[in-house]
C-alpha cells in the first residue's frame, strides 16, 4: 500500500499535524505500507503513481485552504483520484478562544479549509474515508493547542483502519 500525506504550513503547525498523521498511518499499517509526508510544493506527478491513500492538509487562511494547496488541487485532472482513498484536514483557530462576533459569523458563513479540500478530492474521483477534521492552534500563529498531536495520531489510526 502506498500512502501520501500532503500539507502546506506557514508557522509549522500544519506540518506537525501532517507528520503525526503520516506516522500514525505508517505505524498502524506497519510493513504493509509506504507512507510519505510532503509539503505541497514538493509533490510531483510521480508521487501520485500507484497511490492508494491521499491525505491533504492546509492551514485555514481567509476561511479556505492556502493558495498553494488550492492551486495544487486545481491542477489535478478530473478523475485523477479514481480508486484512491482520501482524507482532508486543516489547522484553525478555536472559535471558543476568539472573542469576535464578526469572525465567528464569518466562520459560520464561510467555514474552514478541510471541507473544501475534501470536496475537491472527491470531485476528482477520490473516496472519502473519514470526515474532514480540524486541529486547533492557539493565537494566530500557534502553537498547537494541547492534545492536538495526540488527536492527529488518533485520526491517522482511524484513517488506516478504513484502508
Amino acid at each position: 500500500m502506498k500512502a501520501l500525506v500532503i500539507y502546506d504550513s506557514f508557522f509549522g503547525n500544519t506540518e506537525q499535524i501532517a507528520r503525526a498523521v503520516g506516522a500514525a498511518i505508517g505505524n498502524a499499517l506497519a510493513s504493509h505500507a509506504e507512507v510519505q509526508t510532503l509539503r505541497v510544493g514538493d509533490v510531483k506527478a510521480e508521487h501520485l503513481a500507484g497511490l492508494d491513500l491521499l491525505v491533504v492538509g492546509s492551514p485555514t487562511r481567509a476561511f479556505s485552504a492556502s493558495p498553494a494547496t488550492k492551486a495544487w488541487l486545481k491542477s489535478l485532472a478530473p478523475n485523477s483520484l479514481r480508486g484512491i482513498k482520501v482524507a482532508a484536514f486543516d489547522t484553525r483557530a478555536d472559535m471558543n478562544d476568539v472573542n469576535s462576533r464578526t469572525l465567528t459569523t464569518f466562520v459560520k458563513l464561510f467555514g474552514y479549509a478541510a471541507e473544501p479540500i475534501a470536496n475537491s478530492l472527491t470531485k476528482r474521483g477520490g473516496t472519502l474515508v473519514v470526515p474532514p477534521e480540524g486541529f486547533f492552534i492557539k493565537d494566530k500563529e500557534g502553537p498547537l493547542k494541547d492534545g492536538e498531536i495526540e488527536r492527529a495520531t488518533a485520526w491517522g489510526r482511524q484513517i488506516a483502519a478504513k484502508v
